[in-house]
């Protein structure tokens, strides 16, 4: 089995990157929510775990946003040159047959800015969260900002998703050097 250096890296960038993300934003809605509750009490220990987890988010955000836009998005954006096939270049390929288009005109540009809510809004959770971690309780606007930031970083993270991996299946990013997975029996 064969997968290109583009495709390894938009399989990082996605399935690597962003499903974890998603995955620790489940997590973090949970445990703001459970932990925030008029009876339920929180410790200084869970505060601290709390608040690196979502310094942890912020940092996985911000290598998703930016090995998409700085690795994989000029591999989608490369322009073919006259007579090439367009399967090598994606965003050429959407645009080529009307079925497609909208995949580009609708799909990509809200990916390539919604995608930036995305760090942006998990790191002002973890900035405040950090500042404030040990007087929350005492400022229910503050904690339901905090776990309303986290839900809008998570709901931009998969709408992200959704279309990068809708656009990966019309048009996949491909090319570059071949990385061998598992060699064949050759029967």
């Amino acid at each position: 089995m064969d997968l290109t250096t583009h495709g390894f890296w938009t399989m990082v960038h996605g399935m690597g990157f962003g499903s974890l993300y998603l995955l620790s934003c489940s997590f973090a809605i949970v445990e703001l929510s459970r932990r925030y509750r008029p009876q339920s009490s929180i410790s200084v220990a869970d505060e601290k775990f709390l608040g690196t987890w979502l310094v942890a988010m912020a940092v996985v955000a911000w290598i998703t946003v930016l090995t998409g836009a700085y690795v994989i998005y000029p591999w989608y954006r490369a322009v073919p040159p006259a007579g090439a096939a367009l399967a090598a270049f994606p965003q050429a390929l959407l645009k080529s047959s009307l079925n497609t288009i909208e995949w580009h005109a609708i799909g990509m540009e809200w990916k390539e800015h919604i995608a930036w809510f995305t760090p942006i809004s998990i790191t002002m959770a973890a900035a405040v969260f950090v500042h404030y971690r040990g007087c929350l309780r005492d400022y229910p606007q503050l904690r339901t900002a905090v776990l309303t930031f986290v839900i809008v970083s998570c709901g931009t993270a998969g709408v992200a998703g959704f279309f990068g991996a809708e656009l990966n299946k019309h048009a996949p990013v491909d090319g570059g050097g071949t990385i061998k997975l598992i060699q064949g029996s050759g029967r």
